[in-house]
């Protein structure tokens, strides 16, 4: 019996070393597996790259119109319109006259609908979708925002309420006044509660060197703005591309007025109750085209003025509530000495103040602090104004 028992205890031992061995070798099956798996995956991967470089390159064209049978008409890069056909894989509700498209080099087939090319000064134009600027952040300009809100914010959100009355709303708000007076300010806090993307480009980036780059530039604008819908689009100092049109003008000033018609002719393309707003600043009303300001285009005119008593007490109660100052400050004292100041020469006379104290070793900002701010601040303005402007020599 011992030596049964014996061969049996020995039999087992044996089965679990071969149940061990062939679980090891299972895991190294599944090891080999899974690196067979990424072999043939990095193989197909190069073999499509391969194919890609192997392939001949495609011609860019621009669809012009559609016809029966699965066929459009393209004019290609090269000049000539061509009849071809399209490839299977494009979707029909795709093929939009003026899209543009990639051709086959030898059958000039359609092969695939390409993106529209945005200009790098449209797309490096300051974007944000969603402005962090509020009402709160906006002092002294409680009549113009208002008259803002009721301009781009109400036919955005409630639209209904225009509809119901039966009137249109302004397609685009020019903001008129001195620098520094809230102007870009207005703009981001009402496209904050808009929740609209915010685009904003200067009018000067605007002007092209070669003819109808500016037009061009104006299009993509207008067609990021409908891309990134609901939004806002912001051009500061327009009078650099809205100035009056002249008889005797040169071959620059015709290529300025050039954009200014393509601006007008957007301007007239989209509806009043749509998701795109258009808002203009300038501080030279005087010299803007009388085509920029008739109704229909730029139909609200908000005048921005220097902030009065009121306002800079306003103001300074803003920009003051985010420092640590004494509390034996009298705002409506600083109101009073800072008569004729804008609200970003407020905003520059708080930064002054704090950076006084700093320079002094504290954390506290004293009255002395905001005098010392107020007459180094308005006497470098009243003297920037002054100044006549440097003689230049060769």
């Amino acid at each position: 019996m011992s030596e049964l028992r014996d061969k049996i205890i020995s039999l087992e031992e044996k089965n679990a070393k071969l149940m061990e061995e062939i679980h090891s070798i299972e895991r190294e099956k599944r090891s080999l597996g899974s690196e067979v798996y990424n072999t043939n995956k990095e193989l197909k991967r190069l073999r499509t790259e391969l194919d890609a470089f192997r392939s001949p390159p495609l011609i860019i064209g621009t669809l012009r119109d559609i016809l029966p049978n699965d066929r459009v008409v393209v004019k290609s890069s090269t000049g000539p319109d061509f009849i071809v056909s399209v490839s299977k894989y494009i979707e029909k509700s795709a093929l939009i006259p003026g899209s543009r498209v990639s051709m086959n080099k030898q059958s000039l087939a359609v092969m695939e609908i390409l993106p529209a090319p945005l200009d790098p000064v449209v797309t490096g134009a300051e974007i944000i979708e969603k402005p962090d600027i509020s009402y709160d952040d906006v002092g002294g300009l409680r009549t113009q925002m208002m008259e803002l809100r009721e301009a781009v914010e109400d036919p955005l959100l409630r639209p209904e309420l225009y509809k119901k009355v039966g009137i249109e709303p302004p397609k685009g708000v020019l903001l008129v006044g001195p620098p520094g007076t809230g102007k870009t300010l207005m703009a981001k806090a009402v496209a904050n509660a808009t929740k609209a993307t915010f685009i904003r480009l200067v009018g000067s980036e605007l002007v092209q060197k070669y003819i109808g780059e500016g037009a061009r530039l104006v299009r993509e604008l207008f067609d990021l703005a409908k891309e990134k819908a609901p939004s806002i689009i912001f051009i500061d100092e327009l009078d650099s591309i809205g100035a009056k049109r002249l008889d005797g003008s040169t071959s620059g000033d015709r290529e300025v007025q050039r954009t200014l018609m393509q601006l007008l002719s957007e301007l007239d393309g989209f509806t009043p109750t749509g998701n795109i707003k258009i808002i203009g600043a300038t501080n030279r009303p005087d010299i803007l085209d009388e085509a920029l300001l008739r109704p229909g285009r730029f139909d609200r005119i908000i005048d921005i003025g220097l902030p009065d008593i009121e306002g800079r007490n306003e103001i300074f109660r803003i920009h003051t509530s985010y420092m640590n100052i004494d509390g034996h400050i009298d705002i409506r004292m600083l109101s009073a000495m800072t008569e004729g100041a804008s609200g970003a020469e407020i905003k520059s006379i708080c930064t002054e103040a704090g950076m006084l104290a700093i320079r002094d070793g504290r954390d506290r900002v004293t009255t002395s602090d905001f005098d010392k701010a107020k007459v180094k601040v308005m006497e470098s303005e009243k003297n920037k104004i002054s100044k006549p402007p440097a003689l230049m020599f060769a």
